[in-house]
C-alpha cells in the first residue's frame, strides 16, 4: 500500500477538501490556486498509474481506489462549478450519472466479468478534465474569460455525450459477455 503509485492516489483524495474550500475564497488568486490543485489532481491521475505500470507496482488497493479519487475531484470539480460559476446543469448530471453508472456496474461485475477502460472513456476523460480546467480558469483570466468559458462549455457538452457513448459500449460488452458466460 505504500508505494509511490498508491501515494498519489491518496493525495488526490487528500486534494479534494482543500479544493473545495477554495471556492469559498475571492479573488484571482484564490481561482487559480483552485486550478492548481486541480491540474496536480490530473496530474496525479496520470502518473499514478505509469508509474503502477512503469514500476511494477500495481496493486488491488490502488486497482480500487484509483478510480473512487478520480470520481471524487471530477464530482467536487463539476458540482462547485455548476453551483458557483454557473456551468451547464445538463452536461453536468450527465456525467455525473454515467459515473455512478459505470463504477457501480464494475464493482458488482468486479471478479465475474471483466469491463476494461476503453479508448472512448480515454478520450472522455480527456475532454472533461481539459473542460474543467478550461472552465475553473476562466474566471481569473479576464482578457480571456468568455472565450475560455465558452470553450471550456463547449468541451463539457463533449464529455457528457462521450460519457453516454462509452457507456452504451461498456453495457454492450457486458451484456455479450454475460449472454456467453
Amino acid at each position: 500500500m505504500t508505494n509511490i503509485p498508491n501515494i498519489l492516489t491518496i493525495g488526490r483524495v487528500a486534494l479534494v477538501a482543500p479544493f473545495v474550500a477554495l471556492f469559498y475564497v475571492p479573488g484571482d488568486v484564490a481561482a487559480w490556486a483552485i486550478f492548481g490543485v486541480f491540474a496536480l489532481a490530473a496530474a496525479t491521475d496520470f502518473f499514478d498509474g505509469w508509474l503502477a505500470r512503469r514500476l511494477d507496482q500495481t496493486s488491488e488497493f490502488g486497482r480500487i481506489l484509483d478510480p473512487i479519487a478520480d470520481k471524487l475531484i471530477v464530482a467536487a470539480a463539476l458540482i462547485m462549478l455548476a453551483v458557483r460559476y454557473d456551468a451547464p446543469v445538463i452536461p453536468v448530471v450527465a456525467i455525473l450519472c454515467r459515473e455512478l453508472l459505470i463504477s457501480g456496474l464494475r464493482e458488482g461485475l468486479a471478479g465475474r466479468l471483466s469491463l476494461p477502460v476503453s479508448r472512448l472513456g480515454k478520450w472522455k476523460t480527456a475532454s472533461q478534465m481539459t473542460a474543467i480546467a478550461l472552465l475553473l480558469v476562466a474566471p481569473a483570466w479576464l482578457s480571456l474569460a468568455e472565450p475560455l468559458g465558452q470553450a471550456g462549455e463547449a468541451l463539457l457538452w463533449l464529455a457528457a455525450a462521450l460519457s453516454w457513448l462509452s457507456a452504451g459500449f461498456y453495457l454492450r460488452a457486458v451484456a455479450r459477455q454475460w449472454a456467453v458466460s
